[in-house]
């Protein structure tokens, strides 16, 4: 058993974003590292997160859970983000582990930024991942489930107001800005081969209403020359935390390290 990871988060500051600081928690450890990279408006004291922190706990593994600018416990007002600034935050976290080559586990949004985070990296000449488990990658979403997905009313609500708050199952509405659609619009994938730079394993809830199995597979077909395997869970949703999701989830992490 690897030593506790202190309740306080240490400070990681992002030093493209001046004056910018994210909480993290790092399990020290021997072997390869996990890191969780989080979902919109999710955060690292979340279920899937505690369970992969516990995983690498019980087997000495390094752990890092981090919350990106306005999640969680790093400061910051949610209504001013965007993915650049996310994507800023996780780069940061990568560039803290130095030549560490980490398992990346990214979930929803959070897979989407696990490809442009790993795309940006390989162009800068840094180590590549040593594997990804993507749980419902939620590529492009500001563009195919957000934008595309919305009513001409809630589009002329944005472009008029500058947001809108989207109800949500999960609790406060969100809100959507402008600001987040047009910038998301600088990180589109869809429309060329996507390479992962690692060996892929996506995890897709069949019953996911927010990120859909036909979104999971229009991925597929972007990573056409990818070692890439897909488990399928057939009564999955979203959030895929119940105890045999999160056996899966591990198992999954398990075989990348």
């Amino acid at each position: 058993m690897s030593s506790h990871v202190p309740d306080a988060p240490e400070w990681l500051t992002v030093p493209t974003m001046p004056g910018r600081r994210i909480a993290l928690r790092r399990r020290p450890g021997k072997g390869t590292p996990i890191l969780w990279v989080g979902g919109f408006r999710s955060d690292m004291m979340s279920t899937k997160a505690l369970a992969l922190d516990n995983f690498a706990a019980e087997r000495g593994l390094p752990m890092i859970r981090f919350d990106y600018s306005a999640h969680g416990e790093s400061p910051g007002d949610f209504e001013d983000m965007t993915l650049s600034d996310w994507l800023a935050d996780t780069l940061a976290v990568l560039e803290s582990l130095g030549e560490a080559r980490p398992v990346i586990v990214g979930s929803s949004m959070g897979g989407w930024i696990t490809l442009l985070a790993t795309r940006e990296r390989h162009r800068l000449g840094k180590p590549d991942p040593k594997g990804l488990v993507l749980i419902a990658p939620a590529v492009d979403f500001t563009e195919e489930l957000m934008w595309n997905a919305f009513s001409e009313s809630v589009k002329q609500t944005i472009l008029r107001e500058g947001v809108y708050y989207q109800p949500s199952a999960y609790g406060d509405p969100y809100p959507i800005t402008k600001k987040f659609i047009e910038d998301g619009r600088a990180h589109l994938m869809f429309g060329a081969p996507i390479t992962p730079h690692a060996p892929v394993h996506i995890l897709q809830g069949v019953k996911d209403p927010d990120v859909p199995v036909t979104h999971c597979e229009r991925l597929l077909n972007h990573l056409p020359m990818a070692d890439v395997t897909v488990s399928y869970v057939p009564e999955g949703d979203h959030r895929l935390s119940r105890p045999e999701d999160l056996d899966l989830l591990i198992r999954a992490v398990e075989r990348m390290i």
